[in-house]
């Protein structure tokens, strides 16, 4: 059945589904419509098929399952249409003025001529040029929304998908709608998989097998791995296109060989996706041999990441000879001018940075990495050579910057990061500094490096000219990066360069109870908590009820008062982030005690989650294409700008604009970057986070709720990165038991990496 009319009024909008109740305007008269129709607007000819259904409350109403739409066309449509709030800037009062000044003609004045707007009161150029770009964002996103619904597709996911590819979203999804669930974050293989079967992708085809292999290898990436063993990913394959462990069982049974072994059919179908892909260049398997010999299975771009990672590094393995004696003058005067002394340790790492081309100095809290930073940068200094100082992290450059009193920047800005159009849609990253322009220096710090992710540090050695000098400081106990790989200990792991690893406490940190429990917790030593101590403590509570009491006590009063800070210096970590006491459940908790709903403070919800001015978030994933800037204190003059925010960037929600619909979020390293109100699912709060995402981070104090968890989790790696991030104040709420019991589970999540083999492989056959 077929019914249309002018859109009188939209009397429900469902902003996250896109389901609508409105009233229509038909020739018989006013009718209930009920469906999915993002971005209807009052005043716009629907034109539906549906049937009519009875409501027990609502009586007779119009459900469409399909519906076309057209723009109004005579007076009263149109003011009514741009009275609706669809089109951010105008409102009742301009919407009457601009039909006024237009009549007829005002749609095909915001679709041709949209500067003509400037010349109604009220609306100024730069006014015009945004009510412009909304009104095409909305005519072009009602297209593809209606194109989307068709392959069953919701508004959220529609969204995210338009963001993500704009107008090449017809092609790909068409083309290739696994695509779509290899880019973008939250949408599954199924999702793709449902999509495919709707444009006509068979089940049993082999584009769905060789999207599925590929899917699982992209996928095992977010997990931290580089490769996948093949009997690994022929199991989670299997499981990926439905086929059960029963399915499997009777499936190699029907199959059985003469001698009575059952046959694997289907793997064996899988196999042969696997080389034909590997011949098309798509992915690398590799033969290892171990007990049993097994194959490995890389993608093409995680395997030369890794070799070409492997082939730089080995070609930056220079020595420098510079005469003991030299050097022994040199330090002294170091340690003289700027009031430091050496120990031997430390006095060794400083010559193995200034004689070789890559070098590693690992340690603990308290062993000094500080201290040597500072000394290599002024011995570079001396001798007329440039450095370069970065971490992976604004927190972290940030303080480092703040502890040696160098410049630092992140590894991304080092390397003048941007992002442009990718060949099939979305965006690429792309660096200003590469091999054809190398960064200017003769020497490279990077601090925190256990926190380099594969992709990130090979970028960064595309942009290291040949005889630049490569020091890589971190703490290789701590969590591997949040990226894959694990770059750090498979460098020490290779065996390939040189290696200072700092185990003395110097005598001023060796007082701070963080300090001597961090490396016990290293150590596998049962730490004491009898909270005699002036840093650490521990506050024995049962139950998840007492202990968010405690947290919130913590937080708020007792912590400020006994360090003299306010509460947004206090970090909660977590170990995960679901179950109690998990990031979102402890995020909705202490959002109403630290920053409570107040009238002074505007706020907009979304998926459920209240964004309000003031919250302390993080960004949740890389968006590339977010652009950002840095304004002077004074004044607010620009003094930065530039494009990508990441996974894990923390900062403050500075304003909330309901007229753009936008959120303006401060970073810590003073980044301001605008979210739209679509855009706000990147955003998580961050009065809580997971231990994890603190990698790289220093806290003035920090508090570890513990409970109950997932054994993998709660083990001694986590607790320590947890630990080390304080730098005030320890407190540990919860379960005394689960501290010890920690320390003793060295259980880690295993990483497939290959990069200390690919050392190997190329350092043994150049050096």
């Amino acid at each position: 059945m077929i019914r249309e009319g002018y859109i009188e009024k939209i009397i429900y909008r469902n902003q996250e589904n896109g389901y609508c109740v409105f009233s229509v305007e038909t020739t018989e008269g006013t009718e209930t419509f009920v469906g999915t129709l993002p971005s209807a607007g009052e005043g716009m000819y629907i034109q539906a098929e549906g049937e009519y259904v009875q409501h027990p409350t609502y009586d007779i109403q119009f459900k469409f399952i399909s519906c076309e739409l057209k723009m109004p066309d005579d007076i009263v449509s149109i003011e009514r249409y741009l009275s609706s709030g669809l089109i951010k800037g105008i409102g009742e009062v301009l919407a009457k003025r601009i039909v006024r000044k237009f009549q007829l003609d005002t749609m095909r004045i915001l679709e041709e001529e949209p500067e003509r707007l400037a010349e109604v009161k009220g609306i100024s150029e730069n006014m015009a040029r945004k009510i412009a770009v909304s009104y095409s964002e909305n005519h072009e996103f009602q297209q593809v929304v209606m194109f989307l619904s068709g392959y069953g597709i919701n508004v959220n996911l529609a969204m995210k998908i338009y963001r993500e590819y704009g107008d090449d979203v017809y092609k790909i999804v068409k083309e290739n709608p696994y695509k779509i669930a290899e880019d973008i974050g939250g949408v599954g293989f199924k999702t793709a998989d449902d999509i495919a079967g709707k444009v006509g992708i068979a089940p049993d085809s082999d584009y769905r097998k060789r999207s599925a292999i590929i899917y699982t290898l992209n996928q095992a990436v977010g997990l931290g791995h580089m490769y996948l063993p093949e009997a690994m990913l022929i199991a989670k394959v299997k499981e990926l296109l439905g086929i059960s462990p029963e399915d499997d069982f009777l499936y190699q049974v029907r199959n059985l060989e003469e001698d009575g072994a059952a046959r694997d059919e289907f793997a064996e179908a899988l196999q042969e996706q696997l080389t034909e892909l590997a011949l098309e260049n798509k992915i690398v398997i590799k033969h290892i041999q171990e007990t049993p010999v097994e194959n490995i299975i890389y993608t093409s771009a995680n395997y030369y990441t890794e070799l070409n990672s492997a082939r730089l590094l080995a070609e930056l393995k220079l020595q420098y000879d510079t005469p003991d004696i030299e050097l022994q003058e040199a330090l002294e005067r170091i340690e003289e001018q700027e009031d430091i002394i050496l120990d031997d340790c430390q006095r060794e790492a400083v010559k193995s940075a200034i004689r070789s081309g890559v070098v590693v100095i690992t340690g603990g809290p308290g062993t000094g990495k500080t201290t040597i930073i500072h000394a290599i940068i002024e011995y570079f200094d001396s001798q007329g050579l440039s450095v370069l100082l970065a971490a992976p992290t604004g927190r972290a450059a940030k303080r480092i910057t703040e502890s040696t009193g160098y410049k630092a920047q992140t590894v991304h800005r080092l390397l003048e990061f941007s992002g442009e159009p990718g060949e099939e849609g979305g965006t690429r990253l792309r660096f200003g500094r590469n091999a054809d322009n190398p960064l200017e220096c003769d020497a490279i710090i990077i601090d925190e490096a256990s926190m380099l992710d594969s992709f990130l540090f090979y970028a960064l050695l595309q942009a290291i000219a040949y005889g630049c000098r490569l020091v890589l400081v971190g703490d290789v106990n701590q969590l591997p990066s949040v990226g894959a790989g694990n770059v750090l200990r498979d460098i020490i792991d290779s065996g390939c360069f040189p290696v200072t690893e700092l185990t003395r406490i110097f005598r001023q940190a060796e007082e701070s109870a963080i300090v001597k429990n961090a490396h016990m917790i290293k150590d596998g030593e049962h730490i004491t908590i009898n909270n005699k101590s002036s840093d650490f403590f521990f506050i024995p509570r049962s139950g998840t009820r007492e202990i968010m009491q405690e947290l919130n006590e913590l937080v708020l009063y007792n912590l400020p008062s006994y360090l003299g800070i306010p509460s947004s210096e206090i970090q909660v970590l977590t170990p995960m982030r679901k179950y109690d006491l998990g990031v979102e459940m402890l995020n909705e908790k202490l959002q109403t005690v630290m920053n409570p709903a107040d009238s002074s403070r505007r706020e907009q919800e979304k998926n459920g989650i209240i964004f309000r001015e003031g919250d302390k978030v993080m960004q949740t994933k890389n968006n590339y294409k977010l652009e950002w800037n840095v304004y002077s204190e004074k004044g607010g003059y620009l003094l930065e700008e530039g494009i990508g925010v990441f996974n894990g960037d923390m900062g403050i929600i500075e304003t909330v604009n309901t007229f753009d619909e936008e959120v303006t979020v401060r970073f810590d390293d003073g980044r301001e970057a605008v979210y739209d109100y679509n855009m706000l699912d990147e955003l998580e709060h961050a009065f809580a986070i997971t231990i994890h995402k603190s990698q790289g981070s220093e806290y003035t104090a920090v508090v570890i709720p513990l409970y109950s968890g997932p054994r993998k989790l709660l083990n001694r790696n986590l607790l320590y990165t947890a630990v080390t991030r304080a730098k005030k104040m320890v407190v540990l709420v919860g379960n005394i038991g689960l501290v010890n019991q920690m320390i003793d589970n060295v259980e880690e999540q295993k990483r497939f990496t290959g990069f200390a083999d690919r050392l190997r492989e190329i350092c043994e056959g150049v050096w």
